[in-house]
């Protein structure tokens, strides 16, 4: 029998429509390793363990087997669907109008849903690359950010609000420039903005303008993403649960370095949305953050481990003439409008 965590037991965030959602989720992108078969298979294990929010998205592959495992939750009474917070995203390649909805259709019909709680632009451009494809891999159609180009896919998801098809909506990947030239041009503001969030990569600057906003920040690679697709991999990415000092404080907690990062993730006030097919893994991501927290000391200590360590870059994003992946994240400090 599978170790329950009590569902009740696991703090939760009040988004600024009134909507809860839990403070620790399951993420579902392994697509480069696993199968959809083992994925869903996680998510029937978390469900039963306690897991009430499940972060999933079109361009993973594996929502209709995803779906399924939910449609037999259901029917089995192991959850009922308003226990659940389930997100997902329109991917690069459905932007616009008309698709966006199509998009949305295509997802909740997979995961066997009337709505999604949470739906999300996954990247603020239409850039598509196949799935799967190596670091190099470039598509001579990708362009810049266009403000309005963003606006029209916005309104399209605005629309699904009003639809009843999700009841919240959000976006990814977003910087501070991006979201000065959106939000006052959004009748509906985003409740959550989905970011990369670690010990070593934190975002504080815009953390805080999430924060001061009323936008839930939603953690991905929470522990630093160790089995993230090599097209990720760079030589100077730095290891979350290697550093000394996080090492330690996980001695001192007798506790995998793992469990230290999504414990100051959920005391810092993010939701992280940690992967993993591994039984014991996420069962001890989820008792995380139900026990034995960390001090303010072990906290600001954390706090000075941020080395500004984007793992995921992007760069596969890129459009021609682009200089780098830094320019996907507006570090020239220019944008288009």
């Amino acid at each position: 029998m599978t170790e329950r965590i009590n569902p009740a037991s696991v703090p939760s965030r009040t988004l600024y429509t009134g909507d809860t959602m839990p403070a620790i989720g399951m993420g579902t992108f392994g697509s480069d390793r696993y199968t959809p078969e083992q994925i869903s298979e996680a998510v029937a294990g978390a469900i039963e363990a306690g897991y009430r929010l499940f972060d999933c998205a079109a361009c993973y592959g594996n929502e209709a087997q995803i779906g399924e495992v939910f449609d037999a939750a259901f029917r089995k009474g192991t959850v009922k669907r308003e226990e659940l917070f389930i997100t997902t995203k329109v991917w690069n390649d459905m932007h616009g109008r008309g698709n966006v909805l199509l998009s949305c259709a295509r997802s909740l019909r997979d995961l066997r849903l009337d709505y999604a709680d949470l739906f999300f632009v996954h990247w603020p451009f239409p850039n598509y690359h196949a799935p799967g494809c190596d670091g190099d891999s470039r598509n001579p159609d990708s362009r810049p950010f266009r403000t309005e180009e963003f606006m029209e896919t916005w309104r399209q998801c605005e629309r699904l609000v009003d639809m009843g098809l999700a009841r919240t909506i959000g976006m990814s990947n977003m910087t501070i420039p991006k979201l000065e030239a959106v939000l006052p041009l959004c009748r509906i503001k985003p409740a959550a903005i989905e970011m990369e969030l670690h010990p070593c990569f934190q975002q504080p600057e815009l953390f805080k303008y999430c924060v001061e906003r009323g936008i839930q920040p939603i953690g991905f690679c929470p522990i630093g993403s160790p089995s993230r697709p090599e097209r990720d991999r760079t030589p100077e990415d730095i290891a979350d649960t290697q550093v000394p000092e996080l090492v330690e404080i996980a001695r001192a907690h007798q506790v995998h370095p793992a469990v230290i990062c999504l414990k100051w993730a959920v005391q810092r006030g993010q939701i992280p949305i940690p992967f993993s097919v591994r039984k014991e893994q996420y069962l001890s991501n989820l008792r995380s953050v139900t026990e034995d927290p960390l001090s303010t000391q072990e906290m600001e200590i954390i706090k000075g481990l941020d080395r500004n360590n984007r793992l995921i870059k992007g760069q596969v994003f890129l459009w021609p003439g682009a200089r780098g992946w830094e320019d996907l994240w507006d570090l020239d400090g220019t944008i288009t409008k």
